[in-house]
């Protein structure tokens, strides 16, 4: 099975071509940024789709992060995965941001579980646990730091993501274990967005943003005109 994948959800803008039958690589570029997305992308997915040697109807599935992670960024790779799965004909996959952060981690090493976090801003972060054979022990949450840390902090845990430090600097110091690792990564493996969609079925995990809270700007409700 032959995948493309692609992520814009936090501060990269990544695409990579992966054939699960040979567990291999095909290709991958992956460009830190914190805005452009939306314009960077496409160039990204054709440069990669040439790199690997494939057109896009030889591809078996479209890969994309789902959140969280920004609106913006959201909006922008998971309309690009659904518009190419919609012209090759092809299914379109949903891979958790937090999935793709800790599956590296969960390979490496699968005895002590890893918990994926993203500042949330406001005193809030977004997490998962996960520990072997990338088993969720906690789903996507968004919660205040310190409840998240109360949550996670009764074992042995691996930290990673943007939110990883932040956990990390308010950990309990004298209750239960000290974190085991603390990996800061900024950005989503965009290998493991296309390892986790080949070990996916596409009708479960659909190609649809997972937000997790409110929008922090809503339309104002007072004071609207009211229509003739």
């Amino acid at each position: 099975m032959k995948i493309l994948a692609i992520d814009t959800a936090l501060d990269a803008c990544q695409a990579a071509v992966f054939d699960s039958g040979a567990a291999k690589l095909l290709a991958m570029l992956s460009h830190d940024m914190r805005r452009g997305h939306a314009e960077a992308l496409i160039p990204i997915i054709a440069d990669t789709m040439k790199a690997a040697g494939l057109d896009y109807p030889e591809l078996d599935r479209i890969a994309t992060t789902v959140g969280p992670g920004s609106y913006t960024g959201l909006r922008v790779c998971i309309s690009a995965a659904r518009g190419i799965a919609m012209a090759a004909s092809k299914p379109a996959v949903g891979i958790t941001t937090l999935a793709a952060l800790s599956a590296p981690l969960i390979e490496e090493d699968p005895a002590v579980p890893v918990v994926a976090a993203i500042d949330a801003r406001h005193g809030n972060v977004f997490f998962h646990m996960a520990g072997a054979g990338h088993r969720v022990l906690l789903s996507a949450r968004h919660t205040p730091l310190e409840e998240a840390i109360l949550t996670v902090a009764a074992g042995p845990v691996r930290l990673v993501g943007p939110g990883a430090a932040l956990l990390a600097s308010k950990w309990p110091r004298h209750t239960g274990p000290a974190p085991v690792s603390v990996d800061v990564r900024t950005k989503p493996s965009i290998e493991w967005v296309a390892r986790l969609a080949a070990a996916t079925e596409p009708t479960r995990s659909p190609a649809k943003p997972l937000y997790l809270r409110a929008p922090d700007v809503t339309p104002q409700t007072s004071h609207h005109i009211a229509r003739q």
